[in-house]
């Protein structure tokens, strides 16, 4: 089967000129001759629909498909599965290749004490020959693992995470809510080697509320704006929380600045925090390089939830992502199923230097953006730029756009599934060298 795809894509590339594309009936002959000449019955994903070789990114898309609780590499000519892993439990969102060719994936625990979507419980790390190297549990009766995970360039594993919190726990912090149970994010730093934590960061340490002056973290939201509104609810919010008030659902880390990105679907923004800091740092408010300690470095997206001035930018967001060779970010927002429903891809500056000022517009500047009548998902998704430039747009509840810088739609498939992301690869990079395709 691989050796059939290397075959048809180098037919393409040789039959093609630069202004085909894939509509070409006589590219689609050659395909048609390669496929019979094998009688081999080729294993597809879903169907390319459009296909313009002269603009489109050559390389490979890894697909996490939780519906399906799959993960295969997909080529993009003919949407043929070169590899699929066999996974030792369900997907707990996220699946990336390491360097070498194994999958960092999220995997959920068979009986957690409590889920929501995008829980986890579990991470693993499986080599190309589907072998569990590495396998963490996080779920207990108070933790779990849910989402995203990240492998850190020291060889630890970034995890996000749910922590339990009760009504009596609750009230201590000033909290008004409709929930008896809350359900807080934190991030786990896990050493591989022993499976220890080594650093920690919870939302449970950074906290302010003004309904309740006898409670802790009393004070003025506005005021306080590296702090985090426990009692802030959407006034556009669409669906019973039921105590998962927060609801990340994404980290990204900057190497270059020691910085953590959550994206934080129901308060509608991205949270930026500061990860050189130690344990009890990361607890308080001074320390790490930008004296901050736990509190927030930065946020954008919904200058509302925390009663700042400036214009909302996300509706419920994904995957923040840093472009290479760029100070910028993509992120996916998912837009409203009840006001007119449709998601938009930003890309927007990141400043110089982080500055939070409270009762201050701190929202980024846009520099690309992309939007569509039919492209609308209003949960998972994402983005990816590519070394071309183009733009590779997960839409979670059909499939993918490969869209230019100009917004013209270079390539797309559809398919039946629910499409966490899609990791684009080029077909020499380390990632698929380390598979042995061949």
């Amino acid at each position: 089967m691989k050796k059939i795809y290397y075959i048809l894509f180098f037919a393409l590339l040789i039959s093609c000129s630069e202004d085909d594309s894939f509509e070409d009936t006589s590219d689609q002959e050659v395909i048609e001759e390669v496929v019979d000449s094998t009688e081999v019955e080729l294993n597809l994903a879903g169907e390319i629909t459009y296909h313009d070789l002269s603009k489109a990114e050559q390389g490979l898309i890894l697909v996490n498909d939780a519906a399906a609780n799959r993960i295969y590499l997909m080529e993009k000519i003919e949407s043929i599965v070169l590899k699929e892993w066999e996974l030792p439990a369900g997907i707990g969102n996220d699946g990336e290749l390491m360097e070498d060719g194994s999958l960092l994936v999220a995997l959920t625990d068979p009986g957690p004490a409590y889920n929501f979507g995008g829980y986890g419980g579990r991470v693993a790390i499986i080599s190309p020959e589907n072998e569990i190297i590495w396998d963490y549990e996080y779920s207990d009766s108070i933790n779990l693992s849910h989402h995203d995970v990240e492998m850190l360039p020291n060889g630890n594993v970034l995890i996000l995470a749910w922590e339990k919190r009760t009504k009596d726990q609750l009230a201590l912090k000033g909290y008004g809510g409709p929930y008896e149970n809350v359900y807080v994010e934190k991030l786990l730093e896990v050493d591989r080697s022993n499976n220890q934590t080594v650093w920690e960061w919870n939302v449970w340490d950074h906290l302010v509320q003004d309904g309740d002056p006898d409670a802790q973290d009393f004070g003025v939201i506005a005021d306080n704006p590296e702090r985090v509104n426990i009692n802030y609810e959407d006034t556009l919010k669409d669906a019973n929380y039921n105590g998962d008030i927060f609801h990340a659902n994404a980290i990204e880390y900057d190497e270059k600045y020691d910085l953590i990105y959550m994206s934080v679907n129901h308060f509608s923004e991205v949270w930026v925090i500061d990860h050189s800091t130690t344990l009890e740092q990361a607890k308080g408010n001074i320390g790490g390089s930008y004296n901050k300690g736990g509190d927030l470095v930065f946020r954008f997206g919904n200058p509302g939830a925390y009663n700042n001035v400036g214009d909302r930018m996300f509706f419920h967001n994904h995957h923040p992502n840093l472009v290479a060779g760029s100070n910028s970010m993509l992120v996916f927002s998912n837009g409203l199923l009840n006001a007119d429903p449709h998601s938009t891809v930003y890309e927007v500056e990141l400043p110089e230097v982080f500055d939070l000022q409270r009762q201050t517009n701190n929202e980024l500047n846009v520099l690309w953006s992309y939007s569509h009548p039919d492209l609308f998902s209003p949960k998972v998704s994402g983005a990816q730029r590519l070394e071309n430039g183009n733009t590779l747009i997960t839409e979670g509840d059909s499939g993918y756009w490969e869209v230019s810088e100009d917004g013209e739609v270079v390539w797309r498939f559809e398919s039946e599934g629910f499409f966490w992301r899609g990791y684009h690869y080029d077909q020499n990079s380390p990632q698929i060298l380390g598979l042995n395709l061949e």
